[in-house]
């Protein structure tokens, strides 16, 4: 179904370019790392711990990325989805919440739901798609089974670890500390990568897909998902130093043959350390006085890590400029997540603590905590036609912004279900920034580390159950949560950063707001419970209303119904859904009101659409999704207070219409049509 669907989409796309797509689209590559900390990046947090000169607080450059971020932007407010891999980059592909995703919570190797992706997207708009590196989202099967393998997703090709816990092991042969693992080329699994370190695999074939994409077709445009497996875990070190130059014709180059892929598959595997790091010393008792000591083992592998990423980032970098085509590429570097205190050494290394360097830069929190150090990326956007060189984006935005964010760039309708909006306003300094909707919930045992660096209030705290979400410059977020009354903690952290000062108890308002906003940005998965579940989403008072629904009519060119940012082809005063009762001007329809709901309690929603696009919000929640999948007729529950409820409800007509009819069931079973009497505006 869902190749037939990309027919229809690509056959719609050549008939019908989108409207105000640009003269020329621009390729686009997303490069996404394995818990890189956001005090990782020199700009972002390591330079200014070079600044202070403090012997006992070891740092780790990293030039390029530096440089990247100079002729770019930087997004100091930027958030991921989840605070573990698999959730948050679901999320990314899927452009929406983790309270909308498929995989949630640890929920790793799971299929990453049937909808549209970002590639779908954009591959929609004329670009080819190449997914490379790590994916872990491919569900149960083998091969051609996978039911969300990155090609039935939206990717033309793909090559890199299919399964997540291959990404635990930087050496995809020799297995280091974590055993051989399986690269895939598509469906198939690649021989011949003796000596081939992760890091400079991945960043090879891409530049192998790219020279090549450019040699065959340079007028279509290209998006790259490039998602590295470091420097996550393992720890593990590359077999020889960084290869000069970088781009065309130095750095690492795909070779092809088996026994000898890349350029640095040669030397001992698991031996290189930087020189710098090599020899580093530090003040390791805080005593000038006495004689510094080496940095452990330990470190100088991470920071050899690091360096090695900016490294390859430099080189993709120094390629785009070799083929003439960086003016025109935006290239956005980000991580899945915050730092990790993983290692998988053997037990003669010490083991490793983002402590060390503080990855996690001014913040609390590290991976799987909702904290800001879990959940702060340092980000990165390049694009020099576009993006002015020094730009610093301090609006809070978030990872599931980018399918917006790339549809957008790419002149490409973005699927109505998308929690993102797109931050070209931002970056560009062009138009009104819409606000991101900033949301996160996740579940994880254990605690949060007892690093002196952080608050004692932090320190060894419960995770469990837990939620953040972002208003302005208000955070609110709660650990270990036992029901849906209990309170938020409240920060402001444009001043307070490290969530020192609980501002709680002098925003009630602010509280009440909170609580009400996370159920209405989210709906029940069985597969990952939380203990808000059941409550009820909050009505709301509406001044006056008035039976009836306002029906606006759009002319949309697209194969899905998409988020409408343009101005209505008409507008009416309607009783019902009825279709005949809508103006005949346009092919979207969007109802627009409040749904009037008799008692507190459940209510499972459904549809009656035909075959026809459809979908279905109350408040922010997406009840009702056939955009996607129009075979079938879709259910969605929710537990709703008594009163009125802002809904919209869109359908895209097709060339017959087909009539429309929404049911409620309620918690005693009872389903009936939704009455005309239910309808509000």
């Amino acid at each position: 179904m869902r190749s037939f669907f990309l027919f229809l989409i690509v056959l719609s796309k050549l008939i019908l370019p989108a409207k105000g797509q640009p003269e020329q689209q621009p390729n686009i590559i997303f490069i996404l790392v394995d818990d890189l900390g956001y005090g990782d990046i020199g700009v972002f947090f390591q330079n200014e711990r070079k600044g202070r000169n403090d012997r006992s607080e070891p740092w780790i450059m990293t030039p390029h990325l530096d440089n990247m971020a100079q002729e770019g932007a930087m997004m100091t407010d930027h958030y991921t989805a989840a605070p573990v891999c698999a959730p948050s980059r679901a999320s990314i592909l899927m452009g929406v919440n983790q309270g909308h995703a498929h995989v949630r919570d640890n929920q790793f190797d799971k299929e990453i739901g049937e909808n549209h992706t970002m590639a779908d997207v954009l591959k929609a708009a004329g670009y080819a798609t190449v997914a490379v590196g790590k994916w872990g989202l491919q569900g149960k099967g083998e091969g051609p089974d996978w039911p969300t393998h990155p090609l039935k997703v939206g990717f033309d090709q793909y090559f890199g670890y299919i399964r997540h816990g291959d990404g635990h092991e930087h050496y995809p042969v020799e297995g280091v500390y974590r055993g051989s693992k399986e690269v895939y080329h598509n469906y198939e699994i690649v021989e011949g990568l003796d000596k081939c370190y992760t890091g400079d695999l991945f960043t090879a074939r891409a530049k192998d897909y790219i020279i090549k994409h450019q040699e065959k077709n340079s007028q279509q445009p290209f998006f790259m998902y490039l998602a590295y497996d470091t420097p996550h875990a393992v720890i593990e070190l590359p077999t020889q130093g960084y290869p000069d130059g970088g781009g065309l014709n130095g750095g690492v180059q795909w070779l092809g043959t088996e026994g000898n892929m890349i350029n640095t598959a040669t030397g001992e595997v698991d031996s290189f350390i930087y020189p710098e790091f090599a020899e580093a010393t530090y003040d390791h008792d805080k005593d000038p006085s006495t004689v510094e000591v080496p940095w452990p083992d330990t470190y100088k592998r991470y920071a050899t890590v690091n360096r090695r990423i900016d490294d390859q980032v430099g080189d993709l970098m120094n390629l785009l400029e070799d083929l003439e085509i960086s003016e025109n590429t935006l290239v956005v570097f980000t991580s899945d997540n915050g730092p990790s205190r993983e290692s998988y050494l053997p037990q003669e290394y010490v083991a490793y603590t983002p402590e060390f360097f503080n990855n996690f830069a001014y913040f609390d929190g590290i991976k799987r905590d909702v904290y800001e150090g879990g959940l702060r990326t340092a980000t990165i956007a390049h694009w020099p036609e576009h993006i002015k060189a020094g730009t610093v984006v301090n609006s809070p935005s978030i990872s599931y912004d980018w399918m917006a964010t790339f549809a957008d760039a790419a002149g490409a309708p973005v699927p109505i279900r998308t929690d993102g909006v797109s931050l070209l306003p931002s970056l560009t300094g062009k138009g009104k920034q819409e606000a991101s909707q900033i949301y996160v919930e996740y579940a994880q045992g254990g605690k949060v580390p007892e690093y002196a660096e952080f608050l004692e209030a932090h320190q060894g705290k419960k995770r469990g159950q837990m939620q953040m979400l972002r208003q302005g410059n208000m955070v609110g977020v709660r650990y270990n949560i036992k029901g849906h009354g209990d309170d938020f903690e409240i920060y402001e952290v444009t001043k307070d950063p490290q969530q020192g000062n609980d501002l709680a108890a002098d925003n009630e308002a602010l509280q009440t707001t909170f609580k009400a906003t996370v159920l209405r940005n989210r709906i029940i998965d069985k597969q990952a419970p939380r203990p808000y579940d059941e409550a009820l989403v909050p009505s709301m008072v509406v001044d006056k209303p008035k039976n009836g629904l306002v029906a606006k009519t759009y002319s949309v060119n697209s194969a899905w119904i998409p988020k409408v940012s343009l101005k209505a082809v008409s507008s009416k005063k309607v009783k019902s859904l009825a279709i005949n009762k809508v103006s005949t001007k346009g092919n979207l329809v969007m109802w627009q009101g409040y749904l009037a709901v008799p008692e507190d309690g459940k209510y499972t929603f459904s549809a009656d659409r035909g075959r026809s696009h459809f979908f279905m919000r109350i408040h922010d929640i997406g009840v009702l999704d056939g955009n996607y999948a129009t075979d079938h007729s879709p259910e969605g529950t929710v537990h709703l207070q008594k009163g009125l409820h802002p809904v919209k409800i869109y359908y895209l007509k097709e060339t017959r219409n087909t009539p429309l009819n929404l049911f409620w069931t309620d918690a005693d079973g009872n389903k009936q049509e939704i009455p005309a009497g239910a309808w509000y505006r």
